[in-house]
């Protein structure tokens, strides 16, 4: 039940960097909390997502 818990935190973040996404400022204050909140592996798993999605997205380029 708690991995559950840890997930939909997950997807909660998910959720909100893209829709900050705009600002790139932004977009990397959300992610700094969101890895403060997050645990270890998803923090590894978020930070895959982010390169991902920097690449398709031209406001972000500067993340990767």
């Amino acid at each position: 039940m708690n991995y559950f818990l840890m997930s939909r935190n997950l997807y909660y973040y998910k959720f909100i960097l893209r829709k900050v996404s705009f600002d790139s400022a932004l977009f990397r204050k959300e992610l700094n909390k969101a890895y403060e909140s997050l645990s270890y592996e998803e923090t590894l798993i978020l930070n895959k997502w982010v390169k991902a999605y920097a690449k398709k997205n031209n406001v972000l380029q500067d993340l990767n």
